[in-house]
């Protein structure tokens, strides 16, 4: 009776444990899907068979890290890829790859009485490839269009500045300068990136753009579209080239190629001044089980690096999911463990009947022997 009594708690505490082993699964997988960005080596292989990864680095705002720098990055990249036998086509971007840093906060006016405060982010490369954004209406600028002065914004400044999403080719002034929305896109919808983006609207523009803008030297903006020319007696504030966030998307043939490609390019120069990300990897059950260990790192800033809302929103992922693999971990013990014992026992039982076994495997033999032997005296009849 005990006997059976205590098969049966083991069985019922291996079913609670696979049970709860699949729940935490689902939620860490759901968690980490949840953050599209860290996904951008998947849409940019598209069907290709090659492995790619992604990898972001975020610099401190006194990095000193520019667009200048930028090209720099890039061909050391090449030649990385090059000294790999990748073959790299002569004029063209073997990878993908994005860069941005956050403009501040600013107040943008539409053509009619609409106006609203929100947070200006400077982008260029393929950054609206690594965002994942939802368009509501119209679509993204890039870096190959004529004119550089298109606007993505989200839905909240849409209906802010003209009660309505469908606003594409509309105009709007940042500080007086004009631009015209090229898109309008969801706002953040998953909990981690609603946390983390704040209330304040979301306004995209290219680097280009970012540099046309003038602010008077007192703080106070300009009513009106403007040129350097009419304000020649008060200093403006002009060619705007800082990146706070790079991000690529590189061949990775081997483990932690594209991450040690990438590394190389920082490890000198601006190694106490950025932080580099494996996105590919960040949230695998191995990666962040192991990372618990280390949970304190989340906790700590010991770099004053300020990452992008959406960085931030994954960085809360990650920390929540050490959690759930850490735990999901130490269940798993309880499967492993019986299956163990089972093996244990296995082996007793086998070692106890050692003889009988034995003479089964040898009586099966003789038969074996014996049917062959006999199947082959009736072939030669």
């Amino acid at each position: 009776m005990k006997f059976r009594i205590k098969h049966a708690v083991i069985t019922a505490v291996n079913a609670v444990a696979v049970t709860v082993i699949c729940i935490l699964t689902i939620v860490g997988n759901s968690m980490a899907k949840s953050q599209q960005y860290n996904y951008t080596a998947d849409r940019w292989k598209n069907d290709s068979s090659e492995h790619f990864a992604q990898v972001s680095t975020f610099f401190t705002d006194d990095s000193g890290f520019d667009t200048d720098s930028l090209n720099a990055v890039r061909a050391g990249l090449i030649k990385e890829l090059q000294n790999a036998s990748f073959s790299v086509e002569e004029g063209k971007l073997p990878f993908a790859d994005a860069y941005s840093s956050s403009v501040g906060t600013v107040t943008v006016k539409g053509d009619l009485i609409g106006k609203s405060d929100a947070e200006l982010t400077a982008v260029g490369g393929d950054f609206f490839l690594f965002r994942n954004l939802e368009l509501v209406n119209g679509a993204f600028f890039g870096d190959n269009d004529l004119m550089q002065d298109g606007a993505v914004i989200d839905k909240n400044l849409a209906w802010s500045l003209y009660g309505s999403y469908e606003v594409s080719g509309m105009n709007l002034y940042i500080n007086g300068v004009k631009f015209y929305i090229s898109g309008v896109t969801e706002i953040p919808d998953t909990k981690p990136e609603k946390h983390c983006a704040g209330k304040l609207p979301k306004i995209y523009i290219s680097y280009d753009g970012a540099s046309s803008l003038s602010m008077l030297s007192d703080g106070s903006e300009t009513t009106a579209e403007i040129t350097a020319e009419d304000i020649t007696d008060t200093p403006v504030v002009t060619g705007f080239k800082g990146i706070t966030c790079y991000e690529t998307v590189l061949p990775d043939p081997v483990e932690n190629f594209a991450y040690n490609a990438v590394k190389t390019q920082f490890s000198e120069e601006y190694k106490d001044k950025c932080s580099i990300v494996k996105n590919s990897v960040r949230f695998s059950p191995s990666a962040r089980a192991k990372a618990f260990k280390k949970i304190s790192d989340y906790a700590i800033v010991k770099k004053s690096i300020n990452y992008p809302y959406w960085e931030n929103a994954s960085r809360l992922v990650e920390f929540k999911l050490s959690f759930i693999y850490f735990f999901r971990r130490l269940i798993f013990a309880v499967p492993v463990v019986t299956v163990i014992w089972l093996i244990i026992l296995l082996i007793k039982f086998l070692k106890k009947k050692k003889s009988a076994v034995m003479r089964a495997v040898s009586i099966f033999i003789d038969r074996r022997r014996r049917d062959i032997k006999e199947k082959f005296r009736q072939k030669k009849v």
